[in-house]
C-alpha cells in the first residue's frame, strides 16, 4: 500500500529530484576552435543546465564539463541556454580554459 501511495505522490511531484540523468545529446555546436555539447540533466520533470566543451590540442581532445543551478521545464530551453553558457565560459576564460593541459575537468 505504501508503494502505491509513493508512486502516486511521485507522479505529481516529478519523482525523485536527487536522481539526475542525462537527456539525449544533440549535435555539437562549433564555437571558435571548440565544440560545445549541450547535455541537460533530467531531474524529475525539469532539466538542469549542463554541458561540455571540447578542444583538440596537440592530438588530444581536452574536455571541460559544466553544471549550473539553472533548471528549465523544457529540454530545448535547457540545451539552448547550455550553448549560451558554454560560449560565455569560452569568451571569459579565453586560452586559459585549456592551458593546464588536463584531459578532463569541470569548468
Amino acid at each position: 500500500m505504501a508503494s502505491f501511495l509513493s508512486n502516486i505522490i511521485s507522479m505529481f511531484s516529478g519523482g525523485d529530484k536527487s536522481e539526475a540523468s542525462p537527456a539525449p545529446a544533440a549535435e555539437p555546436q562549433v564555437y571558435g576552435d571548440c565544440r560545445i555539447f549541450a547535455e541537460p540533466l533530467r531531474e524529475g520533470n525539469q532539466f538542469r543546465l549542463a554541458g561540455r566543451i571540447e578542444k583538440d590540442v596537440n592530438g588530444q581532445v581536452l574536455t571541460r564539463s559544466f553544471v549550473r543551478a539553472d533548471v528549465f521545464t523544457s529540454h530545448d530551453d535547457a540545451a539552448e541556454y547550455a550553448v549560451r553558457k558554454a560560449q560565455q565560459i569560452i569568451d571569459q576564460n579565453g586560452p586559459s580554459l585549456f592551458s593546464d593541459g588536463e584531459i578532463s575537468r569541470t569548468a
